[in-house]
């Protein structure tokens, strides 16, 4: 259980270290992400992002525990 928490808090750690240039790729603005606004209102359901990280963190997940 350590071992798992120590993994994931490093993930996190790399993830905010590598922020500026993990937020030029294109995730958030992938075809088939549902994007509607309004005057009033914005409504954003990222489909397409949510499975290509899905994924991504089963690959990961599953090369881990080979």
């Amino acid at each position: 259980m350590s071992r798992t928490l120590i993994i994931i808090g490093l993930c996190i750690v790399a993830i905010g270290l590598f922020w500026p240039w993990l937020s030029r790729l294109p995730f958030g603005q992938l075809p088939g992400d549902i994007a509607i606004r309004r005057e009033n209102v914005s409504f954003y359901f990222p489909i397409t992002t949510m499975i290509l990280l899905s994924l991504l963190v089963s690959a990961i997940l599953w090369l881990l525990n080979r």
